[in-house]
């Protein structure tokens, strides 16, 4: 019988959940499934597999370790609406770990993410009008409240992207004791942040044949000048960050702080978007 996930990192998208994924997966003693998001309670065609389909990437890992996975779509309201059901149904007993980041930079960074994905074309002044996920999914409270009535805020972690990035050994420590790891863990400094979205360039599918093909890739390397390729690479490279209108980013100041209210309430601090950054990097919290 496959071993099922004893805890899921459920989000937030853009908040360096792949980089704790992989940190976790170096401990000893902690398996994480080596895709890193089946997507299986959220997306109905992975859901369409069968649980048989799911457990098989946990069927590597040794029945003495606890086991994970990290699939930010668990927290994409109201995009996978059946998310949270089809994980009481299926793991009652799992604990979760949800990671927040300023509201705006997270929007900002998925906002990148899907202009590489082709999945967004537009002017991120425009696409925040066109894409109400892009709002959505900083909304914590919106994300986190099915889970609180559904398992109990006793079955969620919060950690912060900020503190995580301040103080990775202390966070790891804390992730790894909520999930009952014995062990003391040891962040891997050496380890490279995944899914810079900054670095991200745009997908192109004959691109993608002449820079991945083995065989090409080191023909391509051989007779091409770096410098050229470089070059050719910025055609699809973003060419400077988004920025947001004043306008903008006071209206979505207002929206965010409504949400950050109640999450401040939660967490027994007063929390907006101005103080966001100094207050969750300087302490860890638990909820109230």
């Amino acid at each position: 019988m496959n071993k099922t996930p004893d805890f899921i990192i459920i989000g937030a998208m853009k908040c360096a959940t792949s980089t704790l994924h992989e940190q976790l997966a170096l401990q000893p003693g902690i398996f994480m499934s080596k895709l890193k998001e089946p997507n299986f309670f959220s997306n109905n065609e992975e859901y369409q597999k069968g649980w048989n389909w799911y457990l098989s990437h946990f069927a590597s890992a040794p029945i003495e370790a606890l086991s994970g996975e990290s699939s930010t779509h668990y927290t994409k309201l109201p995009t996978y609406p059946e998310t949270i059901q089809r994980i009481k149904q299926h793991l009652p007993q799992a604990k979760f770990i949800y990671v927040m980041r300023h509201p705006i930079d997270r929007l900002v960074s998925q906002y990148i993410h899907e202009w590489t994905q082709k999945v967004i074309s537009e002017d991120i002044n425009t696409a925040i009008t066109n894409h109400p996920e892009l709002i959505d999914y900083s909304f914590y409270t919106m994300q986190l409240q099915p889970y609180f009535e559904t398992f109990g805020k006793e079955r969620v972690l919060p950690i912060f992207f900020e503190r995580m990035l301040s103080h990775p050994q202390e966070e790891l420590e804390r992730v790894c004791q909520f999930i009952g790891y014995a062990k003391k863990p040891i962040w891997n400094f050496e380890l490279e942040a995944q899914n810079v979205s900054q670095e991200r360039i745009r997908k192109s599918v004959w691109r993608d044949i002449l820079v991945e093909t083995p065989g090409l890739r080191e023909l391509r390397r051989l007779l091409v000048p770096k410098s050229f390729r470089t070059k050719i690479r910025s055609w699809w490279a973003m060419k400077q960050k988004p920025e947001l209108t004043p306008e903008n980013y006071e209206k979505l100041q207002l929206i965010f702080d409504r949400d950050l209210t109640v999450l401040g309430t939660q967490l027994g601090v007063e929390l907006s978007c101005n103080n966001f950054k100094s207050i969750v990097k300087n302490r860890a919290f638990n909820w109230v």
